[in-house]
């Protein structure tokens, strides 16, 4: 006879669900960018991305020397400028690496800090069964006052201290990833400060004369050249004007410069009008912006008389050509020379302007092509006369540093004579005009600038130093005393009572530290009472030296 199976049959197992590939791509990219190793590297590109912003000139510190830059090399500055050679730190390049790292320290922080949060809020472990397993072992005879006794050493020396029956474990040395954590939290803090400056912060570059009337007011407009941030508009910019008065400079006999001072009246709104000094080194701070004194050069006074009798005078600054002894060059144009008194009309074709060499300190004798001293000893100006159209009064922007030279070749201007010229002396043209040198003024170069997150650098620096000098010096260790042999409770349970007892003691350095072993040496004498471990601490069963073996191999 067949008996049948009347039990149900076990239900078919549902197919398994094919994982999602998007989804296991973007978990392990998060994974990957989150990563330690992920965060050291971007921070390492980060560097080297920095480089070209040292080595080649940026146009919000110095656009000068971006046009010096272009003269000089006319084939590789435009490719450098399209990649953002010339504006590292706000290139597309520079602030992908940024936010990329930016991303990577928050994921990798997040989740230690709340892991350490945890272990700070965390007992000690309890004791491993084998304490003579640990890479620093001894016994000794229990102290009078029990393990309370013990746990009271430990607590004077600062360590995080658990009672367990019969046992006391300690731990110490959370400054080492505390210090850790607050390095990189405060390089993430840093990123911040740098993004705060880079959206809200502004700054301008602009060339002020001495002894002019005319005052300089914050204004885009009286810019060489100015930088807002995306978050800025030029309504928000402080209300102020500033007036160069003096500028002193004084150098070694080497040339080497020794000391700079300007000396500037001041004029802020709901203030009175002051007058302030500042320096290379002590910038003139106002509310909303810093003023910082980056370069200094001459003006000379050139005055033209034309064929009419009208005279002009200029007073433009020579730009330094970068040696030691101040040699500049620049140009003084005179857009409405040779105007007809009767008619009241002018005749482009008869603008004129001059190229000039200036050098403070001239030689003795020819040829006069480079300043001997930075101060003006013997100062001589080497003028070049241009006439023709110039394009002064076309609207085309150009340099008014230079003479565009391309008006030269077309031959619409064309070289009417050169001269050397001490000061006060003058220089009669073919045409009946005359050009006289008349001295000059001493120019300073000012950069504005406001960055509001220059106290967050400040402050996160100095936190960073701190987190360093905790994660350098700072030293994770465990430290174990079980009372085994001999002694009773009390009767809380809690705290053997002396006698007889011995008490195992064991160390563990979580990180490598050198100087463990006297610690725990000292730290056993100080809980055995006697400064001495008992004269079987740190023997094997066989009687060999094994703490004085392990010592001797750490």
């Amino acid at each position: 006879m067949t008996v049948l199976d009347e039990r149900p049959a076990p239900p078919a197992e549902a197919p398994r669900r094919r994982p999602n590939r998007l989804l296991a791509l973007l978990r392990n990219s998060w994974r990957q960018l989150t990563s330690m190793r992920t965060a050291l590297v971007l921070l390492f590109l980060l560097a080297i991305a920095a480089i070209p912003g040292s080595v080649l000139p940026q146009r919000n510190v110095s656009p000068e020397k971006v046009n010096e830059y272009f003269t000089e090399h006319p084939d590789l500055a435009p490719r450098l400028d399209q990649i953002g050679g010339f504006d590292v730190f706000g290139s597309v390049w520079f602030s992908a690496i940024y936010l990329l790292l930016f991303t990577s320290l928050i994921g990798c922080i997040t989740p230690r800090l709340r892991d350490h949060f945890r272990a700070l809020r965390s007992k000690p472990p309890a004791a491993p069964k084998r304490l003579d397993r640990l890479p620093q072992h001894s016994v000794l005879t229990l102290p009078a006052g029990g393990v309370a006794a013990i746990a009271e050493v430990l607590r004077r020396r600062r360590w995080r201290v658990t009672v367990r029956g019969n046992e006391v474990s300690a731990e110490k040395g959370y400054l080492k990833e505390t210090g850790n954590l607050i390095f990189h939290t405060s390089l993430l803090v840093v990123l911040v400060g740098v993004a705060l400056g880079h959206w809200y912060g502004w700054s301008g570059n602009r060339l002020l004369v001495a002894g002019e009337d005319k005052s300089f007011c914050n204004t885009r407009q009286q810019y060489a050249e100015a930088k807002l941030g995306p978050r800025v508009d030029t309504g928000n910019l402080p209300g102020f004007c500033v007036t160069l008065d003096e500028f002193h400079a004084r150098f070694l006999e080497s040339g080497q410069p020794s000391s700079f001072n300007a000396t500037v009246t001041v004029d802020e709104p709901g203030k009175s009008t002051r007058t302030a000094d500042f320096s290379v080194n002590s910038p003139l701070r106002l509310d909303g912006a810093n003023l910082y004194l980056l370069g200094h050069g001459y003006a000379p006074i050139i005055r033209y008389t034309d064929r009419y009798g009208r005279s002009q005078t200029s007073v433009e600054p020579f730009l330094t050509t970068g040696d030691m002894g101040l040699t500049s060059e620049g140009l003084a144009a005179f857009p409405d020379a040779n105007l007809d008194p009767k008619t009241g009309k002018k005749d482009s074709n008869q603008q004129v302007a001059f190229t000039g060499l200036y050098l403070p300190t001239a030689p003795d004798a020819p040829p006069y092509v480079r300043s001997e001293y930075p101060t003006e000893r013997n100062p001589l100006l080497n003028l070049v006369a241009y006439r023709g159209n110039l394009g002064l009064d076309a609207g085309i922007p150009g340099s008014v540093y230079q003479l565009d030279q391309r008006q030269v070749r077309m031959g619409k201007v064309k070289q009417v004579g050169d001269k050397v010229l001490k000061q006060g002396e003058s220089w009669k043209l073919d045409d009946g005009s005359t050009v006289e040198f008349l001295g000059t003024r001493r120019y300073i170069t000012l950069s504005v600038r406001h960055d509001p997150g220059s106290g967050v650098l400040l402050v996160s620096c100095g936190f960073l130093l701190a987190g360093l000098m905790g994660s350098l010096f700072g030293r994770r260790r465990r430290v174990f005393f079980r009372v085994t042999s001999g002694g009773s409770a009390d009767p809380t349970g809690e705290t053997p009572t002396a006698g007889s007892s011995l008490v195992e003691a064991g160390g563990l350095p979580r990180t490598d530290y050198p100087g463990f072993v006297d610690e725990f040496a000292q730290l056993v004498a100080a809980v055995s009472g006697d400064g001495r471990p008992d004269e079987r601490a740190g023997t094997d069963r066989d009687g060999s030296d094994r703490a004085g073996m392990r010592e001797g191999t750490d």
